[in-house]
């Protein structure tokens, strides 16, 4: 694989660590690579060791378990800002690659130190304040 093919491949990864919690799919993350579908499976799979759904998951994954450690969310509700669109899928990946349930993860983990309201806001993008751009010219 040569150095180019692999900045390709990260580019499509850094859109995924970006972006984990919106919708991606394959062909969109394809193109920011610049391969076909088929073709950058293949090639991300082998370039880092798991396919691009794997990852994404694994990346959601890890982003919950430190809403879950540290925020004030219930279980629905990070599975929900972290991207998965299913309870079950989201409990069964967590489950799977963590070794226990979102539940049980949660109340072992330490009290929540951001409240949930402010935990949700993370992934919203800023909205800048227009007034405020105005008078710093």
């Amino acid at each position: 694989m040569s150095v180019s093919q692999v900045v390709h491949l990260r580019r499509a990864r850094d859109v995924m660590d970006a972006r984990y919690a919106e919708p991606l799919d394959l062909d969109a993350l394809a193109s920011v690579a610049g391969y076909s579908r088929f073709h950058f499976a293949r090639e991300f799979r082998h370039a880092f060791g798991e396919t691009p759904a794997a990852y994404l998951s694994r990346r959601r994954v890890e982003r919950a378990k430190d809403l879950l450690a540290h925020a004030n969310l219930t279980v629905t509700e990070v599975c929900m800002v972290v991207g998965f669109s299913s309870l079950g899928s989201f409990s069964r990946r967590f489950r799977a690659l963590v070794g226990c349930s979102p539940s049980e993860y949660q109340r072992r983990a330490a009290p929540p130190a951001i409240p949930g309201c402010i935990a949700m806001t993370w992934g919203r993008p800023a909205i800048a304040d227009k007034h405020a751009d105005d008078t710093r010219s």
